[in-house]
């Protein structure tokens, strides 16, 4: 019975529970360590996308001959100029539309105050499916508009509170564009045979899948934000480039993403002229159809090779468990566990073919 497959796999759920169980009866004892990983994985995280963003630079600089330090140097110099760009051209347009913002919130937020309660007076004049489905609607729609306002907040706030990561950020990033080819093989040195090739075959997959990821996303999200910021300008839509920046960095949640930044995008455009908010979900329909039938395939194509309905149960289940981070992450993680299962399913099947073929 040991070594039938579904005995195996319940005695590895049971083990993973229970250490899960002890884990949190005696996680006091390992706080420090918490504080320590909370402290250091923002950092981590946003070395870790430099680096898969900045690694085909690096490879192409070191064919043509340039010595690695010379590599890192160049890459480094390249970085500072996109945001030194960035801080020149768009900085000054940002800086202003964040103050008009913060300076009109108090009339946005009773603008919408009003509209509501409109709204809501004239609900017997409504047919009364409309009338139901208003109810149902009410509660979260609500729930919408202040997760979308919290966001936008926390988006504004990080653009400030994110300058001092990038006094950890280098650091990181340094030894990753230094020693990134010494990772696989400091791992996979404590293994000795198939184990071994197991080991470093599965690091590579693991690598190849969140580059895809990483280098495809942000690409397609720099592109929606572009064309939204077109779409925007176009129209004359106040606070255009806050909310193109907004909806790009959403973007980066697949699915709901771009419903959640479409929400601050309508309500502005309501306010400003009524007609305008249609203006504004037909822009949100024409990128979103163009990201995910033509940008997305030619960018990513199935390199994930994940299910739309998988992802949606993803993105809500790791909402529910780890908030926004969750939802963020989720979808790299569960591939990164695709891939070592998709690895380890294959290196059982290898053993039992070859048991078979020497018996």
């Amino acid at each position: 019975m040991a070594k039938k497959l579904w005995f195996q796999v319940g005695v590895a759920v049971l083990l993973t529970l229970v250490i899960i169980y002890m884990f949190m009866k005696v996680q006091s004892i390992f706080s420090p360590l918490v504080i320590i990983g909370k402290t250091i994985f923002l950092p981590l995280l946003i070395g870790g996308v430099l680096f898969y963003l900045t690694k085909p630079l690096l490879t192409w600089l070191e064919s043509k001959k340039f010595p690695r330090w010379a590599s890192m140097v160049s890459v480094f110099v390249v970085i500072g100029l996109v945001f030194w760009m960035f801080y020149g051209l768009v900085g000054p347009v940002l800086s202003k539309q964040v103050n008009a913002l913060a300076a009109n919130a108090p009339a946005i937020i009773k603008e919408v105050e009003e509209i509501t309660k409109y709204t809501m007076s004239q609900r017997e004049n409504f047919p009364d499916f409309v009338e139901e489905y208003i109810k149902d609607a009410e509660g979260k729609l609500s729930a919408y508009a202040t997760t979308a306002g919290s966001l936008l907040i926390k988006f504004i706030q990080g653009v400030f509170q994110g300058v001092f990561l990038f006094v950890l950020v280098p650091f990181f990033l340094v030894y990753m564009l230094k020693d990134h080819e010494k990772f696989a093989p400091f791992v996979a040195q404590f293994f000795k045979g198939e184990k071994k090739t197991w080991i470093r075959k599965t690091l590579s997959d693991i690598d190849d899948t969140l580059r895809a990821y990483i280098q495809g996303q942000l690409f397609v999200s720099f592109l929606v934000g572009v064309m939204l910021l077109i779409g925007y300008s176009v129209i004359d839509l106040d606070y255009a480039l806050l909310l193109a920046l907004f909806g790009m960095m959403m973007n980066v949640i697949p699915f709901l993403g771009p419903y959640i930044a479409l929400v601050p995008a309508l309500i502005i455009a309501f306010i400003q002229e009524p007609k305008m908010a249609i203006y504004v979900a037909i822009i949100m329909l024409v990128s979103q159809q163009i990201e995910s039938n033509l940008i997305t395939p030619n960018v990513m194509g199935k390199s994930l090779d994940i299910h739309p309905l998988t992802v949606i149960t993803i993105i809500l289940a790791a909402g529910n468990i780890a908030g926004l981070g969750g939802v963020i992450l989720g979808v790299p993680t569960y591939a990164v566990i695709k891939a070592i299962l998709k690895n380890l399913y294959a290196h059982r099947e290898g053993i039992k073919d070859a048991a078979v073929k020497s018996v």
